[in-house]
């Protein structure tokens, strides 16, 4: 399904206007980098080429919706693009942003009238235990959910769901969460983490998950936020982070998590009429100056 190239044209554009000054990374970004470094990288995704790797990745369509989100998606290079020049990122990175377009949604129970994007890489890399990474630049927007995050590869919430950046466009946090058997939906392991003064979700930042078989951990720019252990899961009901779980990138606009939040019910559920604004100028994003998972720490894999 592709947009009227009228509104490519236009809207692209928008994207550039994000930031077009390439900046050097900063010494958080650097400091973590370098703690990786002596561990074994089991998949990376730089987002340098010309388009997505549909090697690694598969781009969903209008058959996925949840949450009562407000987008259709679909696979549009308008929506979904390696772009370059943008500022921060090493290189190219990958756009993913909504845009309005009433009127093109198939599903006649949603009628969406927002389009946006969603990847995941199931069936063709998942990974279990390990530390997987993501250098994510968030837009200032109150009502979109963008998120990265992994979940198992057989039925939901069964085989876990491991949500590593959560955002619903309240710029001085996200959130992480974990869910599971009898800990899903509201589940008791969740945790909003606040940026400290002098930045915020609209810069870029490493989001990752340390993932072992009995701790997963969240940090933000390598610094601890949230902990989970199996002994506190086993509490509420069964572990279910010992079977692979692949990556997924996606942004959903509106839906329960920004209605929750921010109580919005007009002119979309969790979407006030500003960002209905910008979205329309096509200049809110997420932006992915990279994806990276790693072997576990102390394993034979991880040290070759």
């Amino acid at each position: 399904m592709l947009l009227k190239s009228g509104l490519i044209a236009a809207t692209l554009g928008g994207a550039l206007a994000l930031g077009i000054i390439a900046s050097p990374l900063s010494a958080q970004d650097e400091a973590a980098g370098t703690a990786q470094s002596q561990r074994t990288l089991l998949m990376s995704d730089e987002f340098n080429g010309e388009a997505l790797d549909r090697e690694l990745w598969t781009v969903v369509g209008p058959e996925v919706w949840f949450n009562n989100e407000q987008q259709v998606y679909i696979d549009d290079p308008a929506i979904l693009s390696i772009v370059n020049g943008i500022a921060g990122a090493d290189d190219g990175a990958l756009m993913l942003r909504p845009l309005f377009q009433p009127g093109i949604d198939p599903n006649t129970e949603r009628k969406a009238d927002f389009v946006s994007a969603r990847i995941h890489s199931k069936g063709k890399f998942d990974f279990t235990h390990g530390r997987a990474e993501a250098r994510i630049k968030l837009p200032d927007a109150e009502g979109v959910w963008p998120a990265w995050w992994l979940l198992g590869n057989g039925q939901w919430p069964a085989t876990g769901e491991i949500d590593i950046m959560e955002y619903v466009g309240e710029k001085d946090w996200i959130g992480v969460a974990m869910h599971g058997t009898n800990y899903s939906g509201e589940t008791p392991f969740v945790n909003k983490s606040y940026f400290p003064e002098g930045t915020d979700a609209t810069d870029w930042h490493t989001y990752a998950v340390e993932w072992t078989d009995d701790v997963i951990t969240f940090e933000i720019d390598g610094k601890l936020i949230y902990r989970a252990t199996r002994s506190m899961v086993d509490y509420y009901g069964k572990w279910r982070f010992d079977t692979p779980q692949h990556l997924i990138l996606n942004f959903a606009v509106g839906g329960t998590y920004p209605l929750k939040t921010n109580g919005v019910t007009e002119p979309y559920v969790g979407v006030p009429a500003e960002t209905v604004k910008k979205i329309k100028t096509g200049e809110i994003a997420m932006l992915v100056d990279w994806v990276r998972v790693y072997a576990p720490e102390g394993t034979a894999e991880a040290e070759k």
